[in-house]
């Protein structure tokens, strides 16, 4: 929906900004397959499946046991660099000055998206570049979050009656948080309006400003602040980590999804968090699709109603599915009873490869033709016909990859995801499971539904970019 809404957007902006002339079939490109659709779908579910035999082959329980190396960084001139205090106050200065421009612009400037950056801002940069940072390299948004740098600059840790967060309370307010903000994406008819989104910004700041009154900034930044909760999540992938020791960061790097290796099961409620956002992009995805024309269809249209009732009934579904995996798990590993939660929390963050490749497959191309527009709206914010640094006038690609490349990238990224996704599950079984052969057959379950997914998904992806089943 986002795609959809973000390509009227663009193609808009592209003929307003640079005068070129942009088409709108250059949105809607389709790419013939060289090979029927169901044969890459069955190739990429073959792939899956044979990366968890090579892996019970070839991986020892002993490797399971050994910690994955870290290089720390310190000592040299990166880890210097990355750890100044220059550079984290002049990054804070940076997401605070971004956060004023973004509610101003949103209240006072042009309400049309294509000419007021707020739109642009909080999908593009916020929800879609943000998370490849905090995915591909670490967490960005710890840095650059305007909301905790206001409250500390403001002396809100000083007022904070820093209550005890209580335990049984998880992540269960960024779950609810996520569903209204996943809501303004999916449904609301309001989520390119700026003013709309600068108000929102604004009920969200006072939110979670109360949360960090009430409970201390950091014990709502881990449990309540969205952003700080999904970030956190992605960067568990990232290869830069960040250790606090007091007042001390130590920044370290290590393998790609080092993070994700866990002896500890995580709660329900985040269980349900990491759940949520695979089904929330998935979701957004289906909207696209010949499936969910027939059911509006059959339903007599599209409502938000609709699309509201979607919206919950699929990360319902991702749960139930994944719950039942679990469950299937433990019984063909020879858990003992009542191990189902302590499974579910333990496996879920081989989940978050295969979120982050769904949202590079996703949003890819939408963000690379999006991001042109920082340059023009940046001169001119508000809309009122500036030309601050000279790019008002920038000429605008609307269509910066084509079809065929969307649908390869999307293809690796999705395959690599759940490959990734079976090592980390296959590293965690042999740790928690009593024998190897305990270990192999607990995996069966949730290989089957990575395979599953990985041609579902795949498919969800082809419907917008391919056409003809030769």
């Amino acid at each position: 929906m986002l795609l959809q809404r973000g390509s009227r957007i663009l193609l808009a902006a592209a003929l307003t900004l640079s005068g070129a002339q942009a088409e709108a079939h250059g949105f809607g490109e389709r790419y013939e397959l060289p090979l029927p659709l169901a044969l890459f779908l069955s190739a990429s579910g073959l792939v899956v499946a044979v990366s968890f035999a090579l892996m019970a082959l070839f991986l020892r329980p002993g490797a399971a046991q050994r910690g994955t190396w870290r290089l720390r960084l310190d000592g040299n001139a990166i880890g210097k660099f990355l750890a100044a205090r220059g550079l984290a106050v002049g990054l804070q200065v940076a997401g605070v000055a971004i956060y004023a421009l973004v509610v101003a612009a949103g209240l006072f400037g042009d309400q049309r998206a294509f000419k007021n950056i707020a739109p642009v801002m909080v999908w593009v940069v916020t929800w879609v570049g943000l998370a490849y940072v905090a995915a591909l390299a670490g967490n960005l948004w710890n840095l650059v979050n305007p909301l905790s740098t206001l409250f500390r600059w403001f002396g809100g840790e000083r007022l904070a009656l820093a209550r005890h967060y209580p335990s049984p309370l998880g992540q269960w307010p960024a779950v609810a948080l996520f569903l209204a903000f996943a809501w303004l994406e999916l449904v609301s008819p309001d989520a390119d309006d700026p003013r709309a989104l600068a108000i929102v910004i604004l009920a969200y700041s006072a939110l979670t400003w109360t949360g960090m009154l009430l409970f201390g900034c950091d014990a709502w930044l881990r449990n309540g602040e969205l952003f700080s909760v999904v970030y956190g999540y992605l960067a568990s992938f990232a290869p830069l980590e960040v250790r606090a020791t007091g007042d001390r960061r130590e920044l370290s790097l290590r393998p790609y999804a080092a993070g994700l290796l866990r002896r500890e099961p995580l709660p329900p409620s985040a269980i349900v968090m990491v759940v949520l956002v695979l089904a929330a992009v998935s979701f957004d995805g289906f909207l696209e699709t010949p499936a969910w024309a027939t059911l509006v269809e059959q339903l007599g249209g599209e409502t938000k109603l609709l699309k509201s009732l979607g919206l919950l009934a699929a990360p319902l579904l991702f749960l139930a599915a994944y719950l039942a995996a679990c469950s299937a798990s433990a019984h063909l590993g020879g858990a003992p009873r009542g191990s189902l939660a302590r499974l579910a929390g333990l496996f879920v963050l081989t989940l978050v490869p295969i979120a982050i490749a769904y949202h590079i497959a996703h949003y890819l191309s939408f963000f690379l033709a999006a991001a042109q527009y920082l340059g023009p709206l940046a001169s001119d914010p508000f809309g009122r016909g500036w030309d601050l640094f000279g790019g008002a006038r920038q000429f605008i690609r609307p269509t910066v990859i084509d079809a065929r490349t969307v649908w390869y990238v999307s293809v690796a990224a999705i395959v690599i995801g759940h490959v990734i996704a079976v090592m980390v599950a296959h590293r965690v079984a042999l740790s928690e499971f009593a024998s190897r052969r305990n270990a192999m057959r607990s995996q069966y379950p949730l290989v089957a539904l990575m395979v599953a997914y990985t041609m579902t998904s795949l498919w969800i992806i082809a419907q917008p970019i391919v056409t003809g089943e030769r």
